[in-house]
């Protein structure tokens, strides 16, 4: 089997060290981040590695190998840095990316089209997304395409099975230490009925042995933790698992088809994505029918398996959009070798596509400057607007000349332009002037601060280090002679009304970074501190 060329998988780690790695510290912690991030600040400051914990209560929903890698990044780097504690995400981005370039060969695909396909997914939207998202998604789907890799080697071939059966379970485990057994539902099973299906098992009798040897390897990687803080802690484990559990068919419920406009999920790639899995279109125009149709068994097993549990999420998508950047390739390989020659009722699907992209680029300069806030982002903008005006002048151009091979690279330029110049302009269009960040609190006041009622995961990320969490009979009961509340504003009215303690100060938090009359301003991240003394 023919090794992947160098020469394009270092564009490929050059691309997606743009996309991945490109202002990475920009955007403001997310809830799931600050969960993420809150845990990994506690291994550090708490000592608790192996009990992890979010606010000093224990946290076993999440595996805690995600977590490990960017508790030591921050370690290296500091915990203030969002880079440092995004870091291992997009670093473990470009680890799906190389596997996933490493296998499409293996599928007798040639390397050009084994490119195109990783700069599609890649630039896929929500790839992007999690690859600079301190969420654990990308861990757990990004070991689990190095898994695959090792078993397409170990059912395809037959040297090597030992080495490729344990090299196999270890990133099984990987993944499963990343977050349980998401990945092998949504990725690794759709691949082997796909793979069971086309390809089918041939030999596989001369494999028990090895493939017991893979079997054993993942439960003990990916069973130990799980195993070690069931015995520790078996009490918060019991509870936390039967939430999480309980969570897939009542929580979040969505009908069955509500996954069926996946292939939206990519972005820029959505058009080129649903003509790619139009099978009676593309069967007679892809070069290798039967990858082609792995591909899309692969794609829409995912989908299915997905639709079948009732708890439902946009971001839960992600593992699809890995088989389903390999299928779109095959619609943008046949590009590359057709266009010119097509009839032009099939191509005003590629001029649509990409003018639409190639207008975004044109207006940009005007309409960023009417909409956004330019005040401290005038370089930025200029930035921005030469590079995706001219991204944007040049695709017209090309398709005017139908060279869609340039067509597509500018495409994907026209993403690495967005990470590189155009991340910054974010906070022109957020900004929210009644900002003021809970931090203030650490070395404000020399008293204990508690919180009512509302433990929410952005505060207590913000402020530094674990708040305990009272209800209101809880606070009446302090013995405190000075205490600082926090409260949610609605909330304000138990304070005023309750006569054990008088209140000294009030002051008011707005942790949004969005601009109250935009949309995401959010009122949970508002709080109402009060300082409160005891009354004689």
């Amino acid at each position: 089997m023919p090794e992947v060329s160098r020469k394009y998988l270092y564009i490929l780690l050059l691309v997606g060290t743009l996309i991945f790695m490109s202002n990475l510290d920009v955007l403001y912690v997310n809830i799931m981040e600050a969960r993420n991030f809150i845990t990994a600040r506690e291994m550090v400051t708490m000592d608790n590695w192996l009990l992890t914990t979010m606010n000093a209560e224990p946290r076993y929903e999440k595996p805690p190998l995600p977590t490990w890698l960017t508790a030591l990044s921050a370690m290296l780097f500091d915990f203030d840095s969002r880079f440092a504690l995004r870091l291992p995400a997009a670093l473990v981005a470009l680890f799906l990316l190389v596997y996933f370039y490493r296998l499409i060969p293996r599928l007798k695909i040639g390397q050009k089209q084994a490119f195109l396909a990783s700069l599609i997914l890649i630039s896929s939207f929500y790839i992007i997304f999690a690859g600079r998202n301190g969420q654990w998604d990308i861990f757990t789907h990004g070991f689990m395409m190095a898994a695959i890799f090792y078993l397409w080697k170990f059912f395809s071939q037959t040297h090597g099975l030992y080495k490729n059966a344990l090299l196999a379970a270890l990133f099984f485990g990987f993944s499963f230490m990343s977050k349980g057994p998401v990945s092998f539902y949504a990725l690794l099973l759709p691949f082997l009925i796909a793979y069971g299906v086309v390809y089918g098992f041939r030999g596989f009798t001369r494999k028990i042995k090895p493939f017991l040897l893979f079997l054993f390897t993942a439960i003990i990687v990916s069973g130990w933790w799980f195993l070690y803080v069931r015995l520790v802690d078996p009490v918060a484990f019991t509870r936390i698992t039967t939430v999480e559990t309980t969570r897939w068919a009542n929580y979040n419920v969505k009908p069955f088809y509500y996954y069926w406009s996946f292939f939206t999920q990519s972005g820029i790639w959505t058009i080129p994505a649903l003509v790619g899995l139009l099978y009676p279109y593309l069967k007679r125009r892809v070069c290798n029918h039967k990858a082609y149709v792995f591909s899309l068994f692969w794609t829409l097993s995912a989908v299915i398996l997905l639709s079948i549990i009732p708890e439902k999420k946009a971001r839960y998508l992600l593992p699809v959009m890995i088989p389903l950047a390999l299928n779109t390739s095959f619609y943008i390989e046949y590009l590359f070798r057709k266009f010119r020659e097509m009839p032009l009722k099939e191509k005003w699907v590629v001029y649509f596509n990409h003018g639409l992209i190639a207008a975004i680029g044109i207006i940009f300069p005007v309409g960023a400057y009417f909409v956004l806030d330019l005040e401290s982002y005038w370089f930025w903008y200029a930035a921005t607007s030469v590079i995706l005006f001219g991204i944007g002048a040049a695709m017209f151009y090309f398709l005017k000349k139908q060279k869609y091979p340039k067509v597509f690279y500018l495409t994907v330029a026209f993403i690495c332009g967005i990470m590189l110049t155009g991340f910054p302009l974010t906070y022109a269009l957020l900004e929210n002037p009644r900002f003021r960040n809970i931090s203030e609190l650490q070395n404000k006041y020399e008293l204990n601060i508690y919180e009512l009622r509302n433990t929410t995961p952005e505060l207590i990320w913000e402020y530094g280090e674990p708040i305990s969490n009272l209800s209101e009979e809880e606070v009446l009961q302090l013995d405190d002679e000075k205490i600082g509340l926090l409260l949610m504003e609605k909330d304000s009215v138990f304070v005023q009304q309750q006569d054990r303690f008088r209140i000294i100060s009030s002051e008011r938090y707005d942790l949004n970074y969005v601009h109250p009359e935009k949309s995401g301003y959010k009122d949970r991240l508002i709080r109402r501190f009060y300082v409160l003394e005891k009354k004689e």
